[in-house]
């Protein structure tokens, strides 16, 4: 029941997405289409009768009047075949785009991508595959299935009905002396045969689902470690670490292989029976008219067209059990799908305890003792405020949590106690470590606003203001080419001129010009606090930052204890 739960919760968000009336239209249209074609198999059962005749008769003109019918009726076949094709395409596409979205709403709401990045025990690994692969598996498989249920179930009322009137003779036998008489015995044999093949069914493939879901799991991993070597080639290249990425490759493939393999079994396991059940169900029915055509009950032409009405039963029933994998794919893509989705609505107050974030004027702290996610304390902060314009220099011991308190500071870290007060207007970040997005330079540059944000002119004076005006360049193609050989102080310099472009209020530099050289620095710095002049820095470094002006300076200690002085501008203080 959780699973069709799931299921419905999912198709909910399909429905009530972007054009969900539109979608919900071409769902019955295809319905529809189904069903006409289940009146094209009423019609086919028919004719099994009428050319079966015409053929014993030896009716020549009969035979080939009834040729003609079956090549009409397949030619509607086909057309209905290919315009439901056709609108299930369009109609899978538009609810992946709304599930999609949906995920996409919940993955960024609260900045949820973030707070579950180390989620992996939870089995929140791969969103990019839980938002990209299983929102297109639980679309094609549910808009497969579901139509082909309505489609079956309109068609058994019809099929049950003409096998009912076409088996009008009864099964008789004896049993230990005793006469037995079963009548209309093909309509029972047919849910008595289909009821006893589920059941065997069921326990043979009942092992796929969790299966499905592992293979899905390790599949993700692989190709995570793989997108991670091409991301770090340079290092890793630089460090001969061939032998050490071929293992974890190795190890990874392995744990995919050692899933695959059972998942292989089981489908051979369940193949044992499903297969031979698939060839036989079209030859059995035949088997069980027989004797009454041998007795003279039925007609040649008879015995066909109850043969076909007992079929499409049949194949009609044993649905289930033709679709078993697909089920069992659609119920682990929804378990998938459906705890990633709950975690990420749940990820910005998922009621852990942490530092109070309120809004201000100013960066205040109050009693802020900041923890590992596992509870290790850090160094407690003294009490902190930065207010507009003013420029403060951190540092701290290596391990004190430097880089922790950039993410507590906007409003990120939720593990330890006391106050953070953050400014209502914008702040800027930047780190060591610079995130270049999809796109061109000028995405590059203008992130995370968009391209179409900034004109030339302001991309280019940025660039120069950062000394990189060489890298100026509006052909994407060429520009992939340059940030693959771009050095970590070409890095740094393209992030400082992002600030220029958006010349925010504070600025939070977390070692921004750590791959910089003093006189680099000096100069990129005074050249942004010029742009600048009446933004607030927080810069946390190693260092004392270099050409941005008077700053004061806040030693910190692992036992909490602070000093705090002015550092003039270009003086470099000793160092605790």
């Amino acid at each position: 029941m959780a699973v069709l739960r799931h299921i419905a919760w999912l198709a909910k968000l399909c429905v009530s997405g972007p054009g969900g009336l539109v979608g919900l239209a071409q769902f019955v249209a295809i319905a529809v289409l189904g069903l006409i074609g289940v009146r094209v198999g009423v019609a086919l059962i028919a004719w099994n009768a009428d050319f079966y005749n015409a053929l014993q008769a030896l009716n020549v003109a009969g035979v080939l009047a009834q040729i003609r019918v079956y090549f009409g009726l397949t030619a509607i076949t086909v057309a209905l075949h290919l315009a439901s094709t056709y609108l299930r395409r369009q109609l899978q596409i538009r609810w992946r785009h709304a599930l999609t979205q949906a995920a996409l709403d919940r993955w960024f709401a609260g900045k949820s991508y973030w707070h579950l990045r180390d989620r992996s025990e939870d089995g929140l690994d791969n969103p990019d595959q839980r938002i990209a692969e299983d929102c297109r598996i639980f679309v094609d498989k549910l808009t497969d299935e579901a139509l082909e249920l309505i489609t079956k179930i309109v068609g058994l009322v019809s099929y049950v009905a003409i096998l009912w009137s076409l088996s009008t003779f009864p099964l008789a036998f004896a049993v230990a002396g005793f006469s037995v008489e079963i009548p209309r015995y093909m309509v029972w044999a047919a849910p008595v045969y289909v009821a006893l093949a589920t059941l065997i069914t069921h326990g043979l493939g009942a092992p796929l689902k969790r299966l499905d879901f592992e293979q899905q799991r390790r599949e993700a991993d692989f190709r995570f470690a793989l997108s991670r070597l091409r991301e770090h080639v340079e290092p890793v290249a630089l460090a001969g670490g061939e032998a050490a990425e071929r293992s974890v490759l190795a190890r990874r493939f392995a744990a995919l292989a050692s899933n695959w393999h059972q998942l292989a079994r089981r489908e051979v396991i369940l193949g044992l029976f499903s297969r031979p059940y698939l060839q036989t169900v079209l030859t059995i029915p035949m088997f069980l008219a027989l004797p009454a055509y041998l007795a003279g009950r039925l007609s040649f032409g008879g015995l066909m067209q109850i043969r076909s009405a007992f079929q499409n039963v049949v194949t009609t029933l044993s649905w289930f059990i033709f679709s078993y994998k697909d089920l069992a794919q659609l119920a682990a893509t929804a378990s998938r799908l459906r705890h990633f989705l709950a975690a990420a609505e749940a990820a910005p107050s998922d009621g852990m305890v942490g530092p109070r974030i309120a809004e201000g004027t100013a960066f205040r702290t109050h009693r802020l003792r900041l923890s590992t996610p596992e509870g290790r304390p850090l160094g407690l902060l003294p009490e902190l405020e930065i207010g507009a314009g003013d420029c403060c220099w951190i540092m701290a011991p290596s391990g004190f949590g430097k880089s922790t308190l950039v993410k507590a500071l906007a409003g990120l870290w939720r593990h330890g106690e006391g106050a953070i007060e953050r400014p209502t207007s914008p702040v800027a970040f930047a780190s060591q470590q610079v995130y270049l997005p999809l796109g061109g330079l000028e995405a590059a540059l203008a992130y995370p606003a968009l391209p179409e944000a900034f004109s030339v002119a302001q991309y280019r004076q940025a660039l120069a203001a950062v000394g990189l005006d060489a890298l100026w360049t509006t052909d994407e193609p060429a520009w992939q080419r340059l940030r693959q050989g771009l050095s970590g102080g070409e890095r740094q310099r393209l992030a400082l001129a992002r600030l220029h472009l958006h010349r925010p209020d504070w600025v939070v530099l977390d070692e921004a010009t750590s791959a910089l050289d003093a006189v680099a620095e000096r100069e990129v710095l005074a050249r942004l606090r010029a742009a600048l002049p009446d933004a607030a820095f927080i810069v946390i470094a190693h260092r004392a930052p270099q050409g941005i002006g008077p700053c004061r300076t806040l030693r910190l200690a692992d036992d909490g204890g602070a000093d705090a002085s002015l550092l003039a501008q270009d003086q470099e203080p000793a160092v605790r």
